[in-house]
């Protein structure tokens, strides 16, 4: 008998994968179908057919977390690492995502894609619930005994085993662990609910754990690591609070922006001060009315000698005030030149205070009021005339913003993905807490089968989504186009973050909803991941789109 605690063997996963594989096939011809009936995609079909569309993104979502998590499960079993934990959340993970494939998968709320929205025959999805693993995999009693096994495991504190198989990121992620439970846990609460600005004291020791320099290069100061450092930073830091976790990702923007679309000489100025710290740039692209719509961007820089003047609007810029350096999404073109027609410039502005938050001529601004994802406020930002020498224009060549931009959204979706999974298992550890010391009629609440579901499940689909996003981040490491993988993680990650605050609040009562809690905290920390960095919506465009894309 295997560590699996029953019939079923790893190999028996792998045929649970292949009908999952064989029903996304299905699913993508019928899509195919709908939207490109001449082998190219018809944009005004796509639009008639976007739920069918992006049914089939969160089905290869799907597919792709199984094939992770599968993949992770082998890896640890290779090394005798294979655990009941594990193996419960293998069992628990495939049975309930095969179920979602052929019932229906939950886009949202009130939005649940079943295989006949896609167009697939009832006659294909017979033949995947046919597949003789499934019907085991299903079994009450299995699942009941997986989950056991894992609430028990949870409430003891083992979450898995990562199966990082390094030594060098696991002893970064358990220093980036001990750091945010000394330094930032104990006061995420009080910052919240102070609406307060991260301390700067605290900035200042992120920046000496090279926090700001992840994946900078040596020779410009960074730590040269890669995507999959960046993620276990990045979660490890929002699972104590979402807004330190996102500290990073300002600095993570600018220097892919400058690294990969710079000079020579705007890499060598502003490198180095993002690496230590010394700078803190906003990424300030969104405008009013325009959000994901980047095409329309209407804020304009007309060239006047050795500068550029900055006329028009941007919005929900993060940190935009005590920052120091602006990437800026501009347009440099005529009002109809499209994604032709944008810039980026890397503006410097001077540091803000709470009276007077845009001290720099030609630029003014104010702090919209936020429910969570607080610590680096969000701000509007008006620009009447404000100038930027024409050396800050990122590359020297204007017209070339869009494109720049494009090449950093694959980091950036990676790092959001990571930031979901903090904040997944700071809402799934509040649950196991509270689960484990109230009690109801006599015992802690943990011995009730739907509190103990709850919190299982939380454990399994957390490792399948983080699995999800180390794939994404290892595809980008080996220098892969990975704009699929970035929005899959994406995608799953923060639709994971919301589900698992919103039942750790459901384990807590009515105290959950009471401020004093922390678990209302996380709550409103999840509820933006599913907007920014791409609206879900948005990601499941790109996957299908994508995905069709590559197999014509």
């Amino acid at each position: 008998m295997n560590a699996l605690t029953d019939d079923i063997a790893l190999s028996d996963y792998g045929a649970a994968l292949a009908a999952a594989e064989r029903l996304l096939e299905e699913g993508r011809r019928a899509v195919e179908t709908l939207v490109a009936p001449t082998g190219r995609p018809d944009a005004a079909l796509m639009d008639r057919h976007q739920f069918a569309l992006h049914g089939l993104a969160w089905q290869v979502a799907y597919v792709e977390a199984l094939r992770q998590t599968l993949r992770w499960a082998r890896r640890l079993a290779e090394t005798g690492a294979l655990r009941r934990t594990e193996a419960a959340i293998l069992r628990l993970g495939f049975a309930e995502y095969s179920a979602q494939l052929a019932g229906g998968i939950p886009m949202s709320q009130t939005e649940v894609v079943r295989p006949s929205d896609l167009g697939i025959p009832p006659e294909a999805v017979a033949r995947f619930l046919a597949e003789p693993v499934l019907a085991r995999l299903s079994a009450p009693a299995g699942l009941e005994a997986a989950r056991l096994v894992l609430a028990g495991a949870v409430a003891a504190g083992d979450y898995g085993a990562i199966g990082l198989e390094d030594e060098a990121l696991e002893a970064t992620r358990d220093s980036f662990l001990r750091f945010t439970a000394a330094e930032v846990t104990p006061h995420a609460q009080d910052w919240h609910q102070r609406d307060e600005l991260i301390p700067l004291d605290l900035i200042g020791k992120l920046s000496e754990m090279g926090v700001f320099g992840l994946t900078i290069p040596e020779e410009f100061g960074g730590l040269g690591l890669g995507k999959v450092a960046m993620c276990l930073v990045s979660e490890a830091l929002s699972g104590g609070y979402i807004g330190v976790g996102s500290l990073g990702t300002r600095s993570e923007i600018a220097a892919e922006l400058i690294r990969l679309g710079g000079t020579e000489e705007q890499r060598r100025r502003w490198l180095p001060s993002i690496a230590s710290g010394e700078t803190l740039p906003t990424a300030v692209f969104t405008e009013p009315n325009t959000g994901s719509d980047l095409g329309n961007l209407r804020t304009r820089a007309v060239r006047e000698g050795d500068v550029y003047k900055v006329y028009g609007a941007k919005t929900w810029i993060t940190h935009g005030s005590r920052s120091d350096l602006m990437t800026l999404l501009v347009r440099t073109g005529p009002a109809d030149s499209g994604y032709r027609g944008l810039s980026m410039f890397l503006a410097e502005k001077p540091r803000g205070t709470e009276e007077n938050p845009f001290p720099a001529p030609g630029m003014s601004g104010a702090e919209i009021p936020v429910l969570g994802y607080r610590g680096m406020k969000e701000y509007e930002i008006g620009f009447d005339g404000f100038e930027i020498p024409a050396s800050s224009l990122l590359g020297g060549v204007e017209g070339q913003g869009f494109r720049q931009l494009m090449e950093t959204f694959e980091s950036a979706r990676i790092q959001t993905a990571a930031r979901a999974l903090g904040v997944a298992q700071n809402a799934m550890e509040l649950g196991v807490a509270y689960a484990t010391t109230r009690e109801q009629f006599g015992r802690p609440i943990l011995h009730f089968p739907r509190v103990h579901a709850k919190l299982a499940w939380m454990a399994a689909e957390t490792m399948m989504a983080r699995q999800l996003s180390y794939f994404a981040a290892r595809t980008k490491d080996s220098g892969q186009r990975c704009d699929m993988e970035a929005g899959m993680a994406k995608l799953l990650a923060a639709r994971v973050a919301w589900s698992n605050a919103d039942s750790a609040l459901q384990i807590h009562g009515g105290n959950g909803y009471a401020i004093e809690y922390p678990i209302s905290r996380v709550l409103c920390d999840a509820r933006i991941l599913s907007i920014f960095e791409g609206a879900a919506e948005i990601q499941a465009q790109v996957i299908a789109k994508g995905l069709l894309g590559r197999v014509n």
